[in-house]
């Protein structure tokens, strides 16, 4: 007989499985339109501008643009909505934060030797939270599919003695194992046979149909990036650079999904359960980047760049728990409960994610303003998990449904005296072959900037709209609600010349 599971175990639980997919990736190798309000309110569009702090994340040629040292900071107030279609029934969600998205500084140094074709020298350094994770999405709707297909399709293979175990042989299980001892522990699937060679199993949810399922995900977290950075002009036209970055990532994930139905049985079935998820995800990684700019003619920049992959090493933290009612004829039985814990400590795992390159015309219309247009280049499929063996066939997925993609930044300057107005277009592509599990996104920004002297103040506003299928999880049960995500986010900018 199965037994509920009540436990005060607390502790760790290092374990060599994972867990990882392909949004756990995508996570990582994606960035945001954030850095200064001038560059967010010109769109990123920066490749051949140069001269601005976030400039530098596009093409280090950029920071030779810099005729005086210059140091700066930006504040960001982030806001995002997610409308959420699951089923035909309609939610909304609303996150927003305020956070330092960037600061850093440049110093020139001019070369007095005519002699040498290197006119100067500059050095910098920048931080920039590159993905703002906080997040909030409520789906909910009647599926006609259970939670149940999700624990069976971790639970077939798997021989009823490894899940039939107490709530101390939890922390000696993999993962898919301790999917399987989450659905036979809470009576949500049964199986065929009371043998412990058994592997083969059935959902114990009251069958019928009609599943009321609420979902609600909040995250929150970063992914920035510390850039050191080198560039030289040589001769009158032509700039090279390099950055060495430095990567970070925090990020929190708290899953809460509710399921219920009114299905009569004969049988003893589950007719509502509870299943959270508390991830935690953190590590490191390293990645560079080389660029020139070149003065084709006074008015006219031409920038190319390139941007190695980003080699993560990432750690993962992983809780769950289970609440299960059952009824029968007389009623409801008393819950059964399945907490065991325990945080699954999974062993660093690495993550290398695509380059990229980018293409970037400019045209400056003397001291009044310019006109700037990027066009970059990534292959997502060629993003990876390490180590290879353990994730042959989650790369493999990678591979098959991830493609090439194109990003297209606009942006423009108008100088009026000592006032800049700014506005900037984005463009970029779906990362899928499918062009719909996530959509294209389409952005717009606008800015305005004031010059003081030896201080200068930028203001922008960016918005950005995609649409993506969010999945109720991996395997199993895949069903997914439609979101229409829009972001506007607000930056400011202080700049001090030294």
């Amino acid at each position: 007989m199965k037994k509920i599971v009540f436990t005060a175990l607390l502790g760790l639980l290092y374990t060599t499985n994972y867990a990882q997919d392909i949004n756990d990736a995508l996570r990582y190798a994606q960035t945001d339109l954030n850095g200064t309000a001038r560059f967010s309110a010109m769109g990123g569009a920066f490749g051949a501008v140069g001269g601005d702090l976030s400039a530098i994340n596009v093409n280090p040629a950029g920071s030779a643009i810099f005729n005086n040292n210059l140091v700066g900071a930006t504040l960001t107030s982030y806001n995002i909505n997610n409308k959420s279609n699951f089923y035909d029934t309609k939610n909304s969600s609303n996150n927003s934060n305020f956070d330092l998205n960037q600061g850093g500084a440049v110093f020139i140094f001019e070369n007095n030797n005519t002699n040498s074709g290197w006119k100067k020298l500059a050095l910098s350094a920048n931080y920039d939270n590159y993905r703002n994770l906080d997040n909030s999405i409520h789906s909910s709707g009647v599926n006609q599919s259970s939670v149940a297909n999700y624990f069976t399709s971790y639970a077939n293979g798997i021989p009823l003695s490894t899940v039939s175990g107490n709530d101390f042989s939890y922390q000696n299980l993999f993962f898919n194992e301790q999917q399987a001892y989450f659905g036979y522990q809470g009576f949500i699937i049964n199986p065929a046979t009371e043998t412990d060679a058994n592997t083969t199993y059935y959902s114990n949810v009251a069958p019928g149909g009609n599943y009321f399922q609420d979902i609600t995900s909040e995250t929150l977290g970063y992914n920035s990036k510390l850039s050191f950075n080198a560039a030289g002009q040589y001769g009158d036209n032509l700039y090279v650079g390099i950055n060495l970055n430095s990567h970070f990532t925090d990020f929190r994930k708290s899953t809460s999904f509710f399921e219920s139905n009114n299905n009569t049985t004969s049988n003893v079935a589950v007719n509502r359960l509870r299943f959270d998820n508390d991830l935690y995800t953190y590590g490191q990684g390293f990645s560079f980047q080389i660029g020139a700019i070149i003065k084709a003619t006074k008015e006219l920049r031409l920038g190319l760049s390139y941007e190695s992959p980003t080699w993560y090493k990432l750690n993962d933290e992983l809780s769950q728990n289970l609440v299960s009612v059952r009824s029968s004829s007389s009623g409801d039985l008393p819950a059964d409960v399945v907490n065991p814990q325990i945080t699954n400590v999974f062993e660093p795992y690495r993550l290398q994610t695509p380059g990229k390159y980018t293409g970037s015309l400019a045209y400056v219309f003397g001291k009044r303003g310019l006109l700037s247009v990027d066009y970059a280049m990534k292959d997502y499929s060629n993003t990876k998990f390490g180590p290879t063996e353990a994730f042959n066939n989650t790369n493999s997925t990678i591979s098959n449904l991830l493609d090439k993609t194109s990003e297209i930044r606009v942006g423009g300057e108008y100088k009026i005296q000592k006032v800049s107005l700014r506005a900037g277009y984005r463009w970029e592509e779906s990362p899928y072959k499918n062009q719909k599990t996530i959509g294209d996104l389409t952005g717009y920004s606008s800015g305005i900037g004031y010059n003081f002297g030896d201080t200068k103040v930028d203001l922008s506003y960016s918005y950005a709209k995609r649409f993506y299928d969010n999945a109720l999880f991996s395997q199993g049960l895949t069903d997914y609600a439609r979101i229409e995500s829009v972001t506007n986010n607000v930056s400011l900018t202080v700049l001090f010349q030294l």
